[in-house]
């Protein structure tokens, strides 16, 4: 049956072929007209090609068979205005890639899509960006005395992937201050990497539908691999690329992605157009950059994928921070923050601010990392994370005490975060989604400490009134002793610290955390984290004398251990008294590991603020976050 349509369907082409018009009246056996190409699907296209290729080999054959005086020329077949039939070879190839592993198109095929979007591959690419943006865009991110070293550090920095088999999944840093964006960049990276690995293909990954389907998939007891040397350069290309387009729609609220080129951009020559290139003002920069505006994360995938050469280039890191700041809006970035005269590269060692990593990890570009808005009265408030996001937030100095990550940065939607200190960004990941899992008394921590800091007004300093304690109690049922009540509100502010305590010491039933059954256990997991600053490492056998220095990202290996949540004092207790008895009770043995393992770096001060008393182990060098 499908043969007799196949040769009906070649025979009407045939046909038409040879007809000056098509015929008046639709023969029985003809299919219906084709509908417009907007709402043409893939399979109906690719028989309406192949139709025509084959009307055209057959007139081909007519015409060389016959005589020249009885064969009169044949016009071509009416073609929609915006359509272009497409080569048989590549019909083939694109029904290969459909059928066998998701590869997506590669660099080539990538172009080719550039030019149906209709941005051509040689000349000036996008457009101009008018003087006097350009001059708030540089004073936006530089100020204005930036200086030439910081200016330095933005300008040779390129978003490109380690040459080292073990590190081969991350992206190099080799200039201080970039480090915000390349980390941000990284996390996402690794997302796709790690839990979409088999979609890298489809230039519609980063679509949030298309994740959330995903993500309820991954909730099951996946876990993804860690031999990052088996990485072909296609697939991390890939995920870096739609790491690009999920930041950039994320800045432009879905709708929008602008992406920053340069003038005169001739692909596959990058280095020697960039070679004659200074951006050192805002004039400099409206003189080469241009930018281009899309609303379909498809032509902002194959852009993106041609111009990857451009991105791995010096100017990289910058390209793709204005790209951002440009999806979002300069308006819309100055009304996110609570201080706009500051540049978000800040002085004098030109460090991303959090600002810019807010701004890939949200879309907005806040100042804060504390869940939503914190009310100062008076109509004044200061602005955080607006919701959950897709990959997360830890940083050293909430471990100081000196800022208060919240719920939103913490627990995100893949267990992946940027990790801050002081001076440097860092990425801290698990192959496992479920290490953010709770049990039930985790998940009854987490929701008194969102109704505390719900109340605290102190910017995150951790103690509340006793009028929002009141709050607090009625939001989460918390039922405390009248003299331990009156206990807990004598000072007239409620610490978390002391709360906390009190909590450990009631009864769970009475909304407590303390467990008369035992059953609290202990969380066993692996974690990984990158430092994409470049190292120098021997490379070679150093005793017959081979042996060179190269540079190499740090990858390093922790196991945690999450001890029950028991106050330290009855956890250590425990613990000696079942080593000095010579318990063989494994559900007391098992509750912390062995003492020698237990190692600390300021990394596991970063852990320990997301899983509170974590004990860290690992091989080797110490895991570095600066």
């Amino acid at each position: 049956m499908g043969d007799r349509e196949e040769d009906e369907e070649l025979q009407m082409a045939l046909r038409m072929s040879l007809q000056g018009s098509p015929p008046a009246q639709p023969e029985p056996k003809r299919s219906k007209p084709p509908p417009p190409p907007a709402a043409e699907s893939p399979e109906a296209e690719a028989r309406r090609k192949q139709r025509e290729l084959m009307a055209a080999a057959a007139e081909k054959r007519l015409r060389a068979a016959a005589s020249p005086a009885v064969v009169r020329p044949a016009p071509t077949l009416p073609q929609p205005a915006a359509v272009e039939p497409a080569p048989a070879p590549e019909a083939s190839k694109e029904e290969e890639k459909a059928e066998g592993e998701p590869a997506g198109m590669c660099m080539e095929e990538a172009k080719e899509e550039v030019r149906e979007v209709g941005v051509e591959e040689e000349g000036e690419e996008g457009e101009e960006l008018p003087p006097d943006v350009a001059e708030k865009l540089w004073l936006m991110v530089f100020g204005g005395g930036v200086s030439k070293a910081v200016l330095a550090q933005w300008s040779n920095q390129g978003i490109r992937f380690s040459s080292d088999a073990e590190t081969s999944m991350g992206l190099v840093q080799h200039e201080g201050g970039p480090c915000g964006v390349l980390a941000t960049v990284q996390a996402y990276v690794l997302k796709y990497l790690l839990f979409f690995f088999d979609e890298l293909g489809n230039p519609e990954a980063s679509d949030p539908l298309y994740t959330l389907g995903q993500r309820r998939f991954y909730q099951s007891s996946f876990a993804a691999g860690d031999d990052f040397s088996s990485l072909t350069d296609d697939r991390k290309t890939r995920a870096l690329v739609h790491a690009m387009v999920e930041i950039l729609f994320l800045c432009g609220t879905g709708k929008r992605a602008v992406v920053a080129s340069i003038t005169r951009l001739n692909r596959g020559k990058v280095d020697a157009v960039l070679e004659g290139i200074s951006v050192e003002s805002a004039t400099d920069l409206q003189k080469v950059l241009r930018t281009s505006t899309f609303t379909s994360r498809k032509d902002a995938f194959n852009i993106l994928l041609a111009n990857i050469p451009l991105f791995e280039s010096r100017l990289g890191a910058l390209l793709f921070l204005i790209s951002a700041l440009l999806s979002r809006g300069l308006e819309c970035i100055q009304a996110d923050r609570d201080d706009p005269s500051q540049p978000l590269v800040t002085a004098p060692f030109g460090h991303a601010s959090q600002e810019i990593v807010n701004l890939l990890l949200c879309g907005e570009a806040v100042p804060n990392v504390f869940d939503g808005k914190m009310d100062l009265g008076g109509g004044m408030s200061l602005k955080g994370i607006p919701y959950n996001v897709e990959v997360g937030f830890l940083t050293l100095l909430e471990s100081l005490n000196l800022c208060k990550v919240g719920q939103y940065l913490k627990c995100p939607k893949w267990p992946i975060w940027v990790v801050g200190s002081e001076s440097h960004y860092t990425v801290l990941f698990a192959l496992n989604p479920n290490v953010q899992e709770e049990n039930e008394l985790e998940e009854r921590e987490s929701k008194i400490r969102r109704a505390f800091d719900a109340q605290d007004q102190s910017g995150g300093g951790g103690f509340i009134s006793v009028e929002g304690f009141q709050q607090v109690l009625r939001d989460t049922n918390i039922n405390f002793p009248s003299d331990k009540l009156e206990d807990l509100c004598n000072a007239g502010i409620i610490v978390w610290s002391e709360l906390w305590q009190a909590l450990l010491q009631l009864d769970k039933r009475a909304g407590g955390m303390k467990d008369p059954t035992g059953l609290m256990g202990k969380k066993q997991f692996t974690v990984y984290h990158f430092n994409g600053i470049a190292k120098s490492v021997l490379n070679g056998n150093a005793s017959v004398g081979s042996s060179s220095p190269i540079q190499r990202p740090r990858l390093c290996k922790l196991n945690v251990s999450v001890p029950p949540r028991w106050t330290q004092d009855e956890y250590l207790a425990d613990v000696a008294s079942a080593s000095t008895s010579g318990s063989k009770d494994d559900s007391v043995l098992s509750l912390a590991p062995p003492i020698q393992s237990s190692q600390h770096a300021p990394l596991v001060d970063c852990i320990r603020t997301r899983w509170p008393r974590a004990i860290c182990s690992w091989a080797g060098d110490v895991p570095s976050i600066v």
